[in-house]
Formats: C-alpha cells, sequence, structure tokens
C-alpha cells in the first residue's frame, strides 16, 4: 500500500528535468520521477483497483457530444521524424449536443496510451492502465449536435501528455456552448494512439532530454512553433467551406463560427497558443496555463487581442525564475490578466489531481485540492472566452473575490 501511495502521488508531480527547464515549469520527458512521499495519514486504505475514476460532470446547460478526428498536413513533414512522411494529428472533438442522444460514453483514452503514460512516469507498477484508460466520461458518441454557430476553442496539452489530460476542461467549455479540438501533436506524447491500432511515441522527448541545455530551450521553442502551425492548420481544416469534390472535414464544421476562435494550453502548449496567435489573426484569445514562454510573443505584442495567464503562485509569480512571464507580460498589448494560485503545482490545471483526489493522494508539493484544481481551472478559463469570444461580462476576471481565495491578480 505504501509503495502505491508513493507512485500515486509521484504521478502528480512534475517529472524530473535539468533544473533550469524545472524552474521555467515546463514539463519535458525524464528517465523518471522524482520520489514521492508517502501519502498524509488518513488516506484511504482501498486498493487502487477498487476506485472508479471519474470526470466532474459538466456544469453548462448542454450534453457533449465528442468525435475523434485523425488530421494529416500534406504540406508539411513531421519535425521529429521527417521518413514518417506528412505532420499528423489527433483531435477530439468536442461539441455542445441534445440530452439523451448518442451512444456509449466516449472513452478517456486507449490501454495503450495509458501504459505508455504511467511507463513514461515509472508508474506501471502502481496504477494499472486499464483503469486510468477507464476513466469515466461525460461526452457520448454521436450525440446530435445543437443547432446555431458556436466560438471554436483549441487545445494544446504539455508535451509528454496525451490530449485526454484536458478532458475535464474540454467538456466543461463544451457543456457551455463552444466547439472545442483537443489536439495531440505525433511524437509529442509518450503515446497516441492513431486508427487502425497503430500508437505513435515520443521521439520528440528523446531528442529533447538528450540535447545540450541550450539546445534543449530551442528545441522547446520549436516544439510551440511547430504546434502553432498545427493549430493554424486545424482551423484552416475545420472552418473550409466544402468543395464541390471534397466533404467538410469534420460532419459538424458547420456549427463553427470562424469569427470566434480562441487557444489555450498547458505547459508548452500554452506557449503554443501565444505563438499560434502571433502568427495567425483568426484567433482573437488565448490562454496560458502554466507554460514557459520558450518562443517569446513578439515584442509588438499581439495586435491588441486578449490573452490570460494562469500559473502557479509557486513558480509563476513575478520575481520567480522563470522570467518569461514578466517579460511576455508587458509585450502584451490587449486585455490581460496574470493569475496565480496558491498551493498549486504545474499539474493543477490538468486532469490529474483531479484523478489522484480520488484515489486519496494530495502532492506534498502542491496541496491545493484535486476539486479546487478543476473548479479554479474550468471556471476562469470558461469565463475568459466567455467574455472575448461571446462578449459575456464576466466579474470573475475583475479581480480578487471571496469565493475563489487561492487565486491572486498580479499586477508587475
Amino acid at each position: 500500500m505504501n509503495r502505491f501511495r508513493r507512485g500515486a502521488a509521484a504521478l502528480l508531480l512534475a517529472v524530473t528535468l535539468p533544473l533550469p527547464l524545472a524552474a521555467a515549469g515546463t514539463a519535458v520527458a525524464a528517465p523518471a520521477p522524482p520520489a514521492a512521499p508517502a501519502a498524509p495519514a488518513g488516506s484511504p486504505a482501498a486498493p487502487a483497483a477498487h476506485t472508479r475514476l471519474e470526470l466532474p460532470r459538466p456544469t453548462g446547460p448542454y450534453a457533449v457530444g465528442r468525435d475523434t478526428l485523425p488530421l494529416t498536413d500534406t504540406h508539411r513533414r513531421d519535425p521529429w521524424v521527417p521518413s514518417a512522411g506528412p505532420r499528423e494529428l489527433m483531435a477530439s472533438m468536442y461539441y455542445p449536443a441534445h440530452p439523451g442522444t448518442g451512444g456509449a460514453r466516449a472513452p478517456y483514452m486507449t490501454t495503450e496510451e495509458a501504459r505508455l503514460l504511467l511507463e513514461g512516469i515509472q508508474l506501471t507498477d502502481a496504477l494499472p492502465p486499464g483503469q486510468l484508460a477507464a476513466t469515466r466520461t461525460h461526452a457520448r458518441t454521436g450525440a446530435r449536435a445543437i443547432g446555431g454557430k458556436h466560438p471554436l476553442v483549441v487545445l494544446s496539452p504539455g508535451f509528454t501528455l496525451n490530449r485526454a489530460t484536458l478532458s475535464l476542461l474540454s467538456e466543461e467549455l463544451a457543456s457551455r456552448g463552444y466547439v472545442v479540438a483537443l489536439l495531440d501533436h505525433a511524437h509529442e506524447s509518450f503515446g497516441t494512439t492513431f486508427p487502425g491500432g497503430r500508437t505513435l511515441t515520443c521521439v520528440a522527448c528523446d531528442t529533447v532530454r538528450q540535447a545540450p541545455e541550450d539546445t534543449q530551450r530551442k528545441l522547446m521553442a520549436k516544439v510551440a512553433t511547430g504546434r502553432a502551425a498545427d493549430i493554424s492548420f486545424v482551423i484552416d481544416t475545420l472552418t473550409a467551406a466544402p468543395g464541390r469534390h471534397h466533404a467538410p472535414a469534420w460532419r459538424h464544421s458547420a456549427m463553427i463560427d470562424p469569427k470566434r476562435i480562441g487557444t489555450a494550453g498547458h505547459s508548452i502548449g500554452g506557449n503554443s497558443a501565444a505563438s499560434a496567435m502571433a502568427a495567425d489573426r483568426r484567433i482573437r484569445a488565448g490562454v496560458n496555463m502554466d507554460g514557459s514562454f520558450f518562443a517569446p510573443v513578439p515584442r509588438p505584442g499581439l495586435d491588441g487581442r486578449p490573452f490570460l495567464m494562469l500559473g502557479g503562485l509557486n513558480g509563476h509569480a513575478p520575481g520567480d525564475e522563470d522570467t518569461s512571464w514578466l517579460r511576455d507580460w508587458r509585450r502584451l498589448d490587449g486585455w490581460k490578466r496574470w493569475l496565480t494560485v496558491r498551493d498549486a503545482g504545474h499539474f493543477s490545471f490538468i486532469d490529474l489531481p483531479v484523478l489522484g483526489a480520488q484515489l486519496g493522494v494530495t502532492d506534498p508539493h502542491a496541496p491545493l485540492s484535486g476539486k479546487r484544481s478543476g473548479e479554479i481551472t474550468r471556471d476562469y478559463v470558461t469565463a475568459f472566452f466567455d467574455q472575448q469570444l461571446r462578449g459575456i461580462s464576466r466579474p470573475l476576471l475583475d479581480g480578487p473575490s471571496a469565493a475563489n481565495p487561492e487565486v491572486i491578480f498580479q499586477k508587475p
């Protein structure tokens, strides 16, 4: 049991990094996770296998549908394995749907993806891959989409992490009336399964890990700008009008409003959101969740477009070692907020702490509860997109609130 507790706690810690990169708050591939202390006294004694993991229920008025969409950009070669041919992506497409429609609940991830994720952070003996893969979701396959035009938000996960780790936020946004394209970028996660059962592993992880420190930073900037190109390609694909000789890339593409597009991401995915905005004026708003800006925001800014920086207080407050946040905060030239969360860690803005809490585990280095981690991410990110893409005033973004004492509004 103690072995399980130590392993499950480590699941909520960032993977081991060279110190300068670790200080920058960006998870990169690593040979092993740091040692984790035993779980606090009073943790549940039930074995992991007896716990059914489940995402929190979305709070919006709509049911959620989900499709899975493989995409190939034939105009670019894979940046990590050129011999593999064109750049490949996997997208989970979430959308607002009519309640009571659709088939089974959408799977969280494949068992092979779960195995590779747990293997990548050396926790295969702590949590069965099948149990993680079977995490209960709320989106349903084949659900009937609601009518009308809806904003599109493109999401990008952290380096090494499968796109499933942003499922909670994706389901929440869809339940609030957004279309969400949640991406996996080929060869940048421990494992991504493509149609036919083909699973690609993290070639980029090995490339970054084996490089000298100064080269690592350049490679992480390459990840961010490459993903920015992926985001623009996905927008092209989803918003293209159907032609005489081809069908829309996605069966519900007509529900996307091409004039209301945002992007967000965790870790390097957050840096990618800023890079995508810099390169693509169609993107009206962006969010960086605890990611260092390896690829800087351009000196002239983002043409006045709004941007939210949401991160942990310990690591992304003004004066911390990751100076990229202060540098790029000064370059942001539109509506902007810099929010830091007390007791949060690098993974506090994704699904892992929420699922870890269901196992009775709290990371002692990031004691914010899994429940609050999920609520804060859900509430602030959706409030930002409501205000910036839908024109709905959200006082939550105006300043500190008694309901969210953990959230600090930084004004350097």
